[in-house]
């Protein structure tokens, strides 16, 4: 399954880093003498309702979709690891102030809590990006606290504290390193929830603008013309389905590798 995914997302992956380079076409570049032709030798995939070439646009969707992810899970790791560390290493009021938080934040359902933060930011991608950082931050940071408190216990840590290094080197070198097992693990499981909510929120309208190539975005833009082309819809309906099973494969391969006793948390 490791092999699998990580063979899926190197190719997703490679589409998006070369997509200036390969696409055939300006995703862009409109022609409506060309609208809604099937697939030929100019166009392998065929043109949509504006006469944009399909390939060009999936190839570009997947650099959009997958940079947003990519930001996405540096901000919840960001988030997630200072303030649960935070909490494990100082303890008190520090600790019960940034847990009570957290448990605010995970009684709310993330889509609900991402669609109040955009309410409250706007839209756009980078709002989106930030919307769904901020809803997925609390459980990241609950599982950072927990193992900080069991791994500052341990004797290495303790000598460490001992020969007088300070919170923030038993963080670095003792709690984050034994750690990053079980954050991949988690991150991995959640990475295709990610995409689906980066594609759903552009799906409303509520990401990226057009004519920006953008697989929800596509979806939303073709739904007029489903019966005419559904190709149209499924070709990036097929792009978001195997980028989240790519996402799913790697996760599930590293918590079997990495935790086999991790439990879905959420």
């Amino acid at each position: 399954m490791l092999r699998a995914g990580l063979a899926l997302l190197a190719l997703l992956v490679c589409a998006a880093l070369l997509a200036p380079w390969i696409v055939p076409f300006d995703p862009a570049e409109t022609d409506l003498a060309r609208r809604l032709m099937p697939p030929s030798a100019t166009h392998w995939l065929g043109t949509d309702h504006l006469g944009r070439d399909l390939l060009s646009r999936l190839l570009w969707g997947a650099r959009t979709s997958l940079g947003a992810v990519a930001v996405i899970l540096a901000l919840v790791l960001s988030i997630g690891t200072v303030l649960g560390c935070l909490a494990g290493l100082l303890g008190g009021w520090v600790d019960a102030v940034l847990m009570r938080l957290a448990d605010i934040f995970m009684t709310v359902p993330t889509l609900v809590l991402a669609l109040f933060f955009i309410g409250a930011l706007g839209t756009g991608m980078t709002n989106v990006i930030i919307a769904i950082a901020l809803s997925h931050w609390a459980f990241y940071a609950r599982l950072v606290r927990g193992l900080t408190l069991s791994l500052r216990a341990r004797e290495h840590a303790a000598a460490a504290r001992v020969a007088g290094a300070s919170r923030l080197d038993i963080a670095r070198r003792h709690v984050l390193p034994a750690m990053a097992g079980q954050l991949a693990v988690l991150a991995g499981l959640d990475l295709g929830h990610w995409m689906l909510h980066v594609a759903g929120l552009s799906f409303l309208g509520l990401g990226m603008e057009p004519p920006t190539a953008e697989w929800g975005i596509m979806i939303n833009d073709a739904r007029p013309f489903f019966r005419v082309a559904p190709m149209l819809v499924l070709l990036p309906g097929a792009a978001i389905l195997l980028t989240v099973i790519g996402f799913n494969l790697l996760g599930d391969a590293l918590r079997d590798r990495l935790d086999p006793f991790l439990e879905h948390s959420h």
